[in-house]
């Protein structure tokens, strides 16, 4: 394997997640519908908040990435949503399903030889898609960990 198949593989591996962390599946699998809109001591944010958090996030990097007519949404509000609970179940279901297909849209991005991932985005002021990956990856890191230790302070992660 090439310098540069080796590069993308290790990008689209970080961006996926696991390994010394959780990741998305873990962090919001058989997390309890009645705990998801729930606030911990100390933690400022609820499952629906981190879960809608990263998909709002992760969507704006993806589109910023590869469409120059991409908005992004205002910030902070833009990014967050008010509802401490999703409306139902299908709310939390596909909620989940946009985020996952958007991470496999990306990591697409990531591993097609096309993509130069060093060339800066024409419509951006010095990103790179290379930059913009490790963005990523290193945004749904930290926010899956407050996922965990939000789940824990919940008593719904493990055997924690």
């Amino acid at each position: 394997m090439n310098n540069d198949a080796a590069l993308r593989e290790q990008i689209a591996a970080f961006l996926k997640g696991g390994g010394a962390h959780a990741g998305f599946s873990g962090a919001v699998a058989d997390f309890p519908a009645e705990k998801r809109g729930a606030l911990a001591e100390g933690l400022a944010h609820s499952g629906w908040q981190l879960l809608e958090h990263l998909r709002i996030a992760q969507w704006d990097i993806l589109e910023f990435s590869r469409d120059a007519k991409h908005v992004s949404p205002k910030w902070p509000e833009g990014y967050w949503p008010k509802e401490l609970a999703p409306a139902d179940e299908a709310a939390w279901k596909k909620s989940v399903a946009s985020f996952e297909k958007d991470l496999q849209e990306m990591i697409r991005l990531v591993k097609n030889p096309k993509t130069d991932l060093y060339a800066k985005i024409a419509h951006g002021d010095g990103q790179t898609i290379l930059r913009e990956a490790l963005v990523l990856a290193d945004h749904n890191s930290y926010h899956l960990g407050q996922m965990v230790d939000l789940r824990r302070a919940l008593g719904a992660w493990g055997k924690s």
